[in-house]
C-alpha cells in the first residue's frame, strides 16, 4: 500500500468520511486536516482515475477543490475517457533556422508546446495563423458554481478563489484556446483541468473559449479539442476535433531494410514475452525514465498505469534492453534505464527511432513476420503470427491463449515501425 494509501485510509477513519457521505452527499477536508497525515499537494493530485487511493476507488469516490484550501469528496464523475486518436498523423517539420529546439529534448510541457507552435501545428489545429500567447501559470479561480454528476444523480458545488493552473493559452481573432499539456500517455483525464480554466475565463472575456488537451512523446502530438455544451455543467464536455502530427523522421524503407539485413539476431531473454502492444507508451516510459529511475508504485501512479500495466510496460523495455530492474536504496523494487536506454534517449530523434527499430528486429519473431509482411503486402493474421511465435522459442510463453494475447506485441510494434517510413 502506498503513503498516499496509508494516509488517507487514516484520515477515512478519524473523521467518519464515509458515514458523512452515505448521510449528506459529501464531505468537505482542509488542507490543514490533510497535512496532519501528509502534503496535501501529493494527497489531492490525481491526474487519472488510476491515481486515485484505494479507499476513493473502492468507494467510487473523486476529490475536487473548491477554494484554496480546501477540497470536497463525494462520488463525483470527475473523469473523462479519451476518445481513440485518429490513426492518421499530418507530418510537420521545424523551421530550418530553430536549432535550440530538437525532438529528443523536449523535456517539459512548455518546451513542448513551443515547439508545436514552431511547427505550425498550434495554427493548423486551431485553424487561425494570428495566434498570441496569453495567459499562463497559477492564477485563482474567482467564483462560480457548477454542477456535476455523482452515482446519486447531480450535486451543485461552489468554487471560491481556489488555484488553477494553465498551461498555455493562445488568443486569436475569434476565440482564446485554453491548453492543458501532458507528456504521459493516459487513457483517461481529469475534467476538472480543463473545466475550472474554461469557468474563469469564460467570465472575464467576451469571446468563445476553446479548451485543448494537448500531448506529446516522441515526436507526436496529440491534440483534442473539447466543448462544454453547457457552461454550468461539469459533465457537457464533447469532443470536438482530434489531430495528430508527427515529426517528419526522414526514415525511409531502405533505413528499415538496411538494419533487417545487417542486425545480428540475440536469442531469447529469459524475460517472458511482453504483452504490450503500444510501442508509443513504451517509449513514453523511457523518456520519463530517462530523467529519473522509478519504483514500481511510482510508475503506477505517476503514469496512469495499473499494476498489471506496469508489469507488462516494463518488462517490454527490459525485453528491448533499454530498461532495468532492481532494488532502490529502500529496496523497494524500482526501475531505470539501461546505458543503451540512456544512449538511445540521447539521439536525435531519427536516428531514436532508428535504435529502437534495431532492437526489435534482433529477434527472430518480428524479422520473420515482418518478413512475410513485406512477401504478402500486408500485415499477417493472428494465426500467421502465433505460428511464427511457436517456432521462436519464445520465454515462458505457453497456453494457445497466452500466444493469441501477445501476438499482438508482434503486430502492434511492426506497425509502429511501417508508421516510421516517409510516405
Amino acid at each position: 500500500m502506498g503513503l498516499n494509501d496509508t494516509a488517507w485510509q487514516k484520515l477515512f477513519e478519524q473523521y467518519r468520511i464515509l458515514d458523512v457521505i452515505a448521510e449528506q452527499g459529501r464531505f468537505c477536508i482542509s488542507a490543514k486536516q490533510i497535512k496532519a497525515f501528509r502534503e496535501p499537494r501529493l494527497m489531492t493530485k490525481f491526474d487519472h482515475k488510476v491515481n486515485l487511493p484505494a479507499v476513493f476507488a473502492e468507494n467510487h469516490l473523486a476529490i475536487l477543490p473548491i477554494t484554496r484550501g480546501d477540497y470536497m469528496i463525494s462520488s463525483f464523475s470527475a473523469y473523462q475517457t479519451f476518445e481513440t486518436p485518429s490513426s492518421n498523423a499530418k507530418t510537420v517539420s521545424l523551421p530550418s533556422y530553430i536549432q535550440s529546439l530538437m525532438p529528443q529534448f523536449l523535456v517539459s510541457e512548455s518546451i513542448a508546446l513551443n515547439c508545436a507552435n514552431a511547427c505550425g501545428i498550434l495554427q493548423d489545429f486551431l485553424e487561425d495563423s494570428n495566434l498570441v500567447p496569453t495567459v499562463s501559470g497559477r492564477m485563482g479561480s474567482g467564483s462560480f458554481t457548477f454542477r456535476i454528476r455523482t452515482e446519486d444523480g447531480w450535486q451543485t458545488v461552489a468554487v471560491n478563489n481556489a488555484q488553477i493552473e494553465i498551461d498555455a493559452a493562445y488568443e486569436g481573432a475569434g476565440c482564446l484556446s485554453l491548453f492543458e499539456a501532458k507528456r504521459d500517455l493516459s487513457e483517461d483525464f481529469l475534467i476538472r483541468q480543463l473545466y475550472y480554466p474554461f469557468r474563469v475565463w469564460s467570465n472575464r472575456i467576451t469571446k468563445p473559449i476553446k479548451p485543448v488537451f494537448f500531448i506529446f512523446s516522441n515526436g507526436m502530438f496529440f491534440l483534442y479539442e473539447y466543448q462544454f455544451e453547457d457552461p454550468q455543467n461539469y459533465n457537457s464536455l464533447r469532443l470536438i476535433k482530434q489531430k495528430n502530427y508527427r515529426i517528419a523522421t526522414g526514415i525511409c524503407v531502405s533505413d528499415i531494410e538496411k538494419i533487417f539485413m545487417t542486425i545480428p539476431l540475440q536469442p531469447e531473454p529469459p524475460i517472458s514475452f511482453p504483452q504490450a502492444n503500444n510501442m508509443l507508451r513504451i517509449i513514453n516510459l523511457a523518456e520519463l525514465l530517462h530523467e529519473k529511475p522509478m519504483t514500481r508504485q511510482e510508475i503506477t501512479t505517476q503514469y496512469a498505469f495499473d499494476e498489471r500495466q506496469t508489469n507488462y510496460y516494463t518488462d517490454a523495455g527490459r525485453y528491448l534492453g533499454l530498461i532495468e530492474k532492481g532494488r532502490d536504496e529502500n529496496n523497494r523494487i524500482a526501475f531505470r534505464l539501461s546505458k543503451l536506454g540512456h544512449s538511445l534517449m540521447g539521439l536525435t530523434y531519427k536516428e531514436r527511432q532508428l535504435g529502437i527499430v534495431a532492437q526489435i528486429l534482433k529477434h527472430q519473431v518480428f524479422r520473420d513476420t515482418l518478413k512475410l509482411c513485406w512477401q504478402c503486402g500486408q500485415m499477417p493474421d493472428t494465426q500467421t503470427v502465433v505460428r511464427i511465435m511457436k517456432q521462436s522459442n519464445l520465454y515462458h510463453v505457453e497456453a494457445d491463449s497466452t500466444f493469441v494475447r501477445r501476438s499482438s506485441t508482434i503486430i502492434g510494434w511492426l506497425h509502429w515501425i511501417l508508421s516510421l517510413i516517409k510516405e
